[in-house]
């Protein structure tokens, strides 16, 4: 068991949004002793992955119940994990301890995602809980250093990495998005409000549209944290899927910030990146 696991009180509170994420968390405290407790979002949590554990459901804005339920379940450490539909202000379910903290609430909402969660996490932490990240909560599910596939980068690649790295830390204070593609030495693509699969399919239309001239098995993409981001919360992912947005796109390759980057699926991920004769590389930040 790592130093910081071995911090965690148990059970631990699983915030649990979109995808298989959520699970793969609980399944990793499981297999270090630690229990855990799903705390299902309505509307984007999967209710055949939550049943497989002990949970609860809850409404996005639902500040009071959570955490009344937090105490009940005796869960101190809390982490935020799954994908996320935006919600608008106006949509969120309120409830009385959200309308005591509602100032707080519209602060958090004034930015991009990740000063969303984190200052929903500021919220429960002013209450007494801990908030933590897949490194202490997960750490065996964020991406290695080094290449983990039968490709590697070439020097053009790693050129483009290096280039991909630079504009990342130059969107950084922005929160815009944690991903651009850069081909042959241009930034062809940042992410956006799309995510890296809209990012993707932007460029393999671009591609298709002959907007991007270079020809395929050419361009990374790269993804790693915003600068100054708080890593608790919302460090990007990658996985098969990823992979095959980026074969669609006629990239070379993926490189992402190892140990701030979730790998989903990583044996998938890596089968289909070695059937594609992509490159996965996980650098350091």
């Amino acid at each position: 068991m790592t130093s910081a696991a071995s911090n965690l009180s148990s059970p631990v509170g699983v915030i649990a949004g979109g995808g298989a994420m959520p699970f793969a968390v609980a399944d990793s405290l499981a297999a270090r002793g630690i229990a855990a407790v799903i705390f299902a979002l309505k509307g984007a949590c999967d209710p055949a992955g939550a049943a497989r554990f002990r949970h609860h459901w809850i409404s996005v804005g639902q500040i009071g119940k959570a955490t009344r339920l937090f105490r009940s379940e005796g869960c101190r450490d809390l982490i935020f994990i799954g994908s996320l539909a935006r919600p608008a202000l106006s949509d969120i379910r309120l409830d009385w301890g959200t309308l005591r903290v509602m100032g707080h609430v519209v602060a958090a909402f004034r930015g991009g995602d990740d000063h969303l969660l984190s200052g929903i996490g500021r919220i429960f932490e002013k209450d007494g809980f801990r908030m933590v990240g897949v490194k202490e909560a997960a750490p065996d599910l964020l991406m290695p250093r080094g290449c983990i596939t039968r490709a590697a980068p070439d020097a053009a690649a790693t050129a483009d990495i290096a280039r991909g790295r630079e504009v990342l830390t130059a969107l950084g204070p922005f929160d815009i998005g944690q991903a651009a593609v850069v081909i042959d030495g241009h930034v062809v693509a940042v992410e956006d409000i799309e995510g890296t699969d809209g990012l993707l399919a932007r460029v393999a239309r671009l591609r298709e549209g002959g907007r991007i001239r270079a020809k395929a098995g050419r361009g990374v993409l790269v993804k790693g944290p915003k600068s100054g981001q708080d890593l608790r919360y919302d460090l990007p992912t990658v996985g098969p899927r990823t992979i095959e947005a980026a074969a669609g796109a006629g990239l070379a390759g993926v490189a992402v910030a190892a140990e701030n980057t979730i790998a989903a699926e990583p044996q998938a991920m890596i089968e289909a990146a070695d059937k594609a004769g992509l490159f996965v590389t996980g650098i350091a930040t």
